[in-house]
């Protein structure tokens, strides 16, 4: 389970403890006084991240983010609880903030006020079944035990009738029956709304889905026993997608076996098909088909956070890879069909034979004279209405920071545009969105240094800019490609390189001042994506 994942990462010294603290926040009983909502700027929000200066967040403390497009003309962002020094702790669940430009953010509040009033009945009727005695726990008023629950990845949609739908995981602490045992399940909900302005207007509708096991009722297995986990499916992440045929289908997983999807009734938004118990072969079929496993036949698989999209005649099945804290990378596989079989750029079946996943679509890196960025996954994919296509996600950085023995655990959203080659994939440009200009792009503008980066996969490793200079007479005179002809296609924006296809676009240079403008490119070659930026 994910809760279980942090944990771990924790007792390994992979994720810092400042996002991870129990420790309780004072409450106040008289009136806080008028906040100030100006939007924070700076990446390093260490000096605004406590609740107190929430209005001032901007994408400060944003964690599995997703974005839905609504009526009134905003982007709402809801996420996962997770946040520097837990700040969130004791203030609900599922945040909320909202953008009429993806660039400043307004920050709402929570979705959710405590433990989904079904859960408990849910799950005693689960261990009932297993043979299991009840949970007694005081989920009402057990602070301590309230604060061990996890709020994961919540995925929101709009439907044609001008409902918000939200799918949402909650895990639940503790093992299936005490020592020995394999930690106790996990269960998806679903809210609903019609007034996504209003963070208390969200209805919460009940049990949807939990973990499905392959074996029976054998769950002795510790809970730390990551190779012979006791659930298939694990029952977080979920993607929410409606087909051009108006078929609603769940796709959700996180590490275990892979990821399942489930098709869903479009009226109740439960599944279509009436579940048996979460066992047995006979009952698979109701949790949910393969669609993606990295290696066939594991259990313990470095990938979880499905998001997908159809777009032009494809699902995009978007995922992240391995840790959160520094390795965490997107990659990206496509079908023609929501169920699968999906492919990778390079042919790869990933769903009946397993494997990794390319193209790389985000990878940790780093341009000249900044402190780069790690931990870049957990994505939504959103659109405008317009054709225009957008990849958020957080953003971590680096150990060590400006002295900062817990800078990894600062976790800010990205948004960043994206591109689709010719041939359908998609490419995230390497700088974040700034509502930028597009004016035209033109021969002068390429001639000079870039800086480049090879995102070919490297586990942990922050990938470094290099430069290449680009001579007027369209050959670029060094770096990586020394020799190599260039040419520029106005039309479309596309840089090609000795037929790479790179492809081009105005963006903010964070890195220097965030109102100095650039161009950047983002390209495929093969199973490996190349980023730049004009110095």
């Amino acid at each position: 389970m994910k809760k279980i994942l942090y944990s771990a990462f924790v007792a390994m010294g992979m994720l810092s403890l400042a996002s991870c603290s129990n420790e309780f926040e004072p409450k106040y009983d008289y009136e806080e006084p008028i906040p100030d909502k100006t939007p924070f700027q700076n990446d390093d929000y260490i000096s605004v991240s406590s609740w107190a200066n929430r209005y001032q967040w901007n994408l400060a403390n944003v964690h599995d983010p997703s974005v839905v497009l609504a009526d009134d003309g905003y982007y709402y962002m809801y996420q996962t609880d997770a946040s520097y020094g837990n700040a969130h702790a004791y203030h609900g669940h599922f945040f909320c903030r909202r953008s009429r430009d993806l660039v400043n953010w307004e920050f709402l509040g929570p979705t959710m006020h405590g433990i989904p009033v079904w859960l408990k009945g849910k799950l005693n009727e689960l261990r009932d079944s297993m043979g299991v005695a009840p949970n007694t726990a005081d989920f009402d008023n057990d602070q301590t035990y309230q604060q061990q629950f996890g709020y994961w990845a919540p995925c929101v949609r709009k439907l044609a009738n001008g409902i918000y739908r939200m799918y949402y995981a909650v895990t639940v602490p503790g093992t299936i029956d005490g020592d020995g045992t394999w930690s106790e399940r996990c269960f998806i909900g679903m809210m609903e709304t019609a007034t996504p302005a209003l963070t208390e207007s969200w209805v919460d509708k009940g049990y949807v889905l939990t973990n499905y096991s392959d074996r029976g009722l054998d769950f002795r297995y510790k809970a730390d026993d990551w190779n012979n986990c006791y659930f298939k499916y694990n029952c977080i992440d979920p993607s929410y997608i409606i087909t051009p045929e108006g078929e609603h289908w769940l796709i959700y997983g996180s590490w275990h076996y892979g990821f399942a999807a489930v098709q869903i009734n479009p009226e109740t938004g439960k599944t279509i098909s009436e579940q048996g118990l979460p066992w047995g072969a006979e009952n698979e079929a109701a949790y949910g088909k393969l669609v993606y496993t990295r290696q066939m036949g594991n259990r313990w698989q470095a990938a979880e956070a499905p998001e997908v999209i159809y777009r032009d005649g494809y699902y995009y099945l978007f995922m992240a890879y391995d840790g959160l804290d520094v390795p965490y990378n997107t990659r990206v596989v496509r079908s023609r069909n929501i169920d699968g079989p999906y492919y990778g750029i390079d042919g790869t079946d990933v769903t009946n034979s397993g494997g990794d996943a390319f193209p790389i679509v985000t990878h940790p890196y780093k341009f000249s004279g900044d402190h780069g960025w790690v931990g870049i996954s957990h994505c939504a994919i959103f659109d405008d209405g317009k054709g225009n296509y957008y990849y958020v996600s957080q953003q971590r950085f680096p150990a060590g920071y400006n002295g900062n023995a817990n800078s990894n655990a600062l976790m800010l959203g990205g948004v960043r545009s994206i591109r689709w080659t010719s041939t359908g994939w998609p490419v995230v440009m390497p700088e974040r969105y700034n509502a930028t200009e597009q004016t035209a792009i033109s021969d002068d503008d390429i001639v000079g240094t870039w800086e480049h980066i090879d995102l070919g996969y490297q586990y942990g490793v922050m990938k470094e800019a290099v430069d290449m200079e680009f001579s007027a007479d369209h050959k670029i005179t060094s770096g990586p490609w020394r020799g190599a002809s260039w040419s520029l296609d106005a039309s479309t924006n596309t840089l090609t390189v000795n037929g790479i296809e790179l492809l081009l676009q105005r963006e903010a240079d964070w890195e220097a001042n965030r109102t100095k403008n650039t161009i950047v490119y983002a390209g495929i070659n093969g199973t490996k994506t190349y980023w730049g930026k004009k110095k």
